[in-house]
């Protein structure tokens, strides 16, 4: 049932999800994994939020408009700084504020999106950008294990056009954790999140109908006991087998 574009979802009072969805087409396998997850986390008991990005036409840019209120420096302009300030003063826009109450009010964070480059789509990278600033998600000291977001678990559930042989250590895309690299660990385990082993859906722009259900199914079978598993060691061993 669609709500709204910023829909919850549950049945009762329980642990809090926050998915963050980055995908323009509901009917993708993407769409599809998003609705799995929110079906199978109602289920529990959980209360769902779904931030569609696409949907709410998320402003993925960080620009002077995201400070409200009066620069610190107005001659020269330093977002990183001014951000920071401007989150101790509450100067922010409405959509940081309402994204940073629900990255808040989670026990769990999970990113549903396509690789692209590596890497998340742009709308997605301008929602890190934007919403995990200085104050809020981190600080300096204030990071990785002390991050502010500590306390707080992380997924990435992505899709691949390449299949997974292409995603190993002998494969010529290399080995998936190599890419994972900056998003789990420079980005989640900067802020201080607990991160959960990534689900990713290999392949899917060959794979048949048949094979897509799968992928489907496999994502809600795990989050059938999502909350029983340890989260990766955020270690440089971990993604590069060292």
């Amino acid at each position: 049932m669609v709500l709204s574009k910023e829909n919850i979802f549950s049945l009762d009072t329980g642990k809090k999800v926050l998915i963050i969805y980055a995908h323009q087409e509901p009917m993708s396998l993407n769409g599809s994994l998003k609705n799995v997850a929110v079906e199978e986390l109602s289920k529990q008991g959980c209360i769902v939020t779904v931030s569609d990005l696409y949907a709410m036409n998320f402003e993925p840019r960080a620009t002077r408009n995201d400070i409200t209120g009066a620069l610190s420096n107005p001659e020269v302009f330093r977002y990183g700084i001014e951000i920071y300030e401007a989150y101790k003063k509450t100067a922010l826009p409405s959509d940081i504020l309402e994204e940073q109450r629900k990255v808040k009010e989670a026990d769990l964070v999970i990113f549903q999106f396509p690789l692209y480059w590596f890497s998340v789509p742009a709308i997605l990278k301008g929602w890190m950008d934007r919403v995990l600033c200085q104050g809020f998600a981190f600080d300096i000291p204030g990071f990785y294990d002390s991050g502010f977001l500590k306390g707080k678990l992380a997924l990435l559930s992505l899709t691949t056009g390449g299949t997974a042989e292409m995603y190993t250590k002998a494969g010529v895309s290399g080995d998936f954790r190599y890419f994972l690299w900056p998003l789990q660990h420079g980005i989640l385990h900067f802020c201080g999140f607990k991160v959960l082993a990534p689900q990713i859906s290999f392949g899917i722009d060959i794979s048949s109908e048949e094979e897509r259900k799968v992928m489907v199914e496999s994502w809600a079978q795990r989050l059938k006991n999502i909350w029983k598993e340890e989260p990766i060691h955020c270690t440089p061993p971990w993604y590069f087998q060292e």
